[in-house]
This record gives C-alpha cells, sequence and structure tokens, in this order.
C-alpha cells in the first residue's frame, strides 16, 4: 500500500512556500504591477526548463484576461528570435537561481531595445536580480522534493506569483466578464459566457403577432414556433406584451369565447426583456428567478423585438 506521508508532505510545503509569499506584497509588487499596466507593447515571458514551462502557463493567463503575452525560449531567442522583443514590450524573466546562462545573455539585448524587465527569482541579490527595473522575491525555505533537488515548491511558488500579477491586473484595467466571454468563445467556460443574441430564436423563427391580431391566428402563430408563447409588438416592432400558454389557460376560465379577443384583451403587457448582447448565464438566472421559461430579447437602441431565448435552450448548455 502507497505510503501518502510523503504526498501529504509535497502539498505541506507548498503551500507553505505560496503563503511565504504574503508578506513580501509590498511596493516591489505594486511596481511590478505598475510595469504592466502601462505597457504599450506586449509582455515577453522567458525562462528555462521548469521556469519555461512556468512562464507559458503565466503567458497564457495574461493574455486570456487582456494583457497580450506570449513565451520567448531563451536559448532561441539568442539564436535569432530575439527580434521579437521591441522598445515597448515589458520582459518578465523567471529564473530561480537568477544566474541562468540563457537569460543572462538576453540581458543586454533587452537593455539596448530600451524593453522594460521584470524579474521573479528566488535570488533578489543575483545578477538577473540587480539588473532588472523591478524583481520580485520569489525564493523558497525548501523543495517539496525529499532530495531538495527537483523543483517544486520554487515552481508552484512563480505559479501562484504569476496569477497574482494577472489577477490584480486584470482588476486594475476593468476587465469584465463581458471582456472575458470575448476571448473564450469554446469550451465550458466560453458555453456559460455565450450572450444570447447567439442562442436566440430571430428572425422567421420568433414568434411575433400585432396587438389587433384575432386570438385563432395567434394561437397558431404559438403553435407553429414552438415556444409556448408569442410576443406582441406594435407599428415599429416595439414590445407591448406577450402571451403565454397560461395566459390562454387562464382567459379560456373567463371567457366563453376567446378566439374572438385579440392579442391585446389577452397579453401580458410590459414582460420581462434582455438585450442580445446579454450573457446565457445571466439570462438563465433571471429564468429561474421569475420562474418563466421564455424572455424577449429587445434592441435597446430601436426598441425592436429581436428574438426570444428559451430555457430550454440554455439548459442544453449547462
Amino acid at each position: 500500500m502507497v505510503d501518502l506521508t510523503l504526498a501529504r508532505k509535497v502539498l505541506e510545503t507548498e503551500a507553505a512556500a505560496i503563503l511565504a509569499l504574503v508578506p513580501r506584497l509590498d511596493a516591489r509588487f505594486e511596481a511590478a504591477t505598475s510595469l504592466l499596466f502601462n505597457c504599450r507593447g506586449r509582455v515577453i515571458l522567458t525562462g528555462m526548463g521548469k521556469s519555461g514551462i512556468i512562464c507559458r502557463k503565466i503567458a497564457a493567463t495574461l493574455t486570456s484576461t487582456g494583457t497580450p503575452s506570449f513565451f520567448l525560449h531563451p536559448a532561441e531567442a539568442i539564436h535569432g528570435d530575439l527580434g521579437m522583443i521591441q522598445a515597448d514590450d515589458v520582459v518578465v524573466a523567471l529564473s530561480h537561481s537568477g544566474e541562468t546562462a540563457e537569460i543572462l545573455k538576453l540581458l543586454e539585448t533587452i537593455r539596448r531595445l530600451g524593453a522594460k524587465l521584470l524579474a521573479i527569482t528566488g535570488e533578489p541579490a543575483s545578477t538577473l536580480g540587480q539588473a532588472a527595473d523591478v524583481t520580485l522575491d520569489c525564493s523558497v525555505s525548501e523543495e517539496a522534493c525529499p532530495m531538495n533537488l527537483v523543483p517544486t515548491a520554487s515552481t508552484t511558488a512563480a505559479l501562484a506569483i504569476g496569477d497574482a500579477l494577472a489577477m490584480t491586473l486584470l482588476v486594475e484595467k476593468g476587465f469584465r466578464q463581458e471582456d472575458f466571454a470575448s476571448l473564450h468563445p469554446g469550451g465550458k467556460i466560453g458555453k456559460r459566457l455565450m450572450r444570447v443574441e447567439g442562442l436566440m430564436h430571430g428572425g422567421a423563427q420568433c414568434p411575433l403577432v400585432t396587438a389587433d391580431t384575432r386570438m385563432r391566428d395567434v394561437i397558431y402563430e404559438m403553435s407553429s414556433k414552438g415556444l409556448g408563447m408569442t410576443c406582441v409588438v406594435g407599428d415599429r416592432h416595439e414590445l407591448l406584451g406577450i402571451i403565454t400558454d397560461g395566459d390562454l389557460r387562464r382567459h379560456m376560465d373567463r371567457s366563453s369565447d376567446i378566439l374572438a379577443l385579440t392579442a391585446r384583451e389577452v397579453m401580458t403587457p410590459g414582460p420581462v426583456s434582455i438585450a442580445p448582447g446579454t450573457l446565457a448565464v445571466e439570462a438563465l438566472n433571471l429564468m429561474e428567478q421569475r420562474k418563466i421559461t421564455s424572455i424577449v430579447v429587445v434592441d435597446r437602441d430601436t426598441d425592436r423585438v429581436v428574438g426570444v431565448v428559451h430555457v430550454h435552450d440554455l439548459w442544453e448548455m449547462f
């Protein structure tokens, strides 16, 4: 049977390494955030070995939250890829020792081009740490490796610092949920953040009648579109009300001849509506709160009805 003692020790060591970073979030971290915030070019992450892998993840997180970033392999850089660095860029270099030869070879070029340098290192007094415009101390007391050799706690700490920078930068830039949705059209996140304009029943699929439409034709429209409701619109296609299956049942109980009525006499005026850019998850939450199965989508600039989103369309996504 596997002894879990070491596994628990690994997690405890890495957790302790992250917690030890908290007191170090001082003016240097603020300066690092400002450096990235004021970057007019791209943020370029560079590191060798395990640090390089961490760099790729940080670059991906920054890019997905509105800060254009990419990974530059330091060994490839000195063999022709240095052209990727421009004067308006910020280079973020990760090196636990601060003495990684491939990264140190980049320093002269970074300075010559005028790009800014942010160092994340376990040795702030190292060559890299002293050469940087801003240096973040990412040192750890020990690695989680029982031989204290394999980069484990140190890479975890570097990744955590990267996440802290990215999230702080996200807030400083005012990055919104809508912005995140635009950058994540695929996968589960993309589905949750999809806008209703991509899900709604619009055009010929949208059930519509005018206020003077007789109920015989209203019922036919509701039946043919299959959403259990129809919008009631005015001359300018503006939303006046809706008629649902529930409205039909209630009026059948009260009226001996519902077919003699018009849509205006049966509709529920002032229904809930949303804009086309509303996130799908927000629409679903609103439906659940109001206990309704459909919401009319209205163009806020023209007040025209552009579609209907049904709860089944949203349930299928989530």
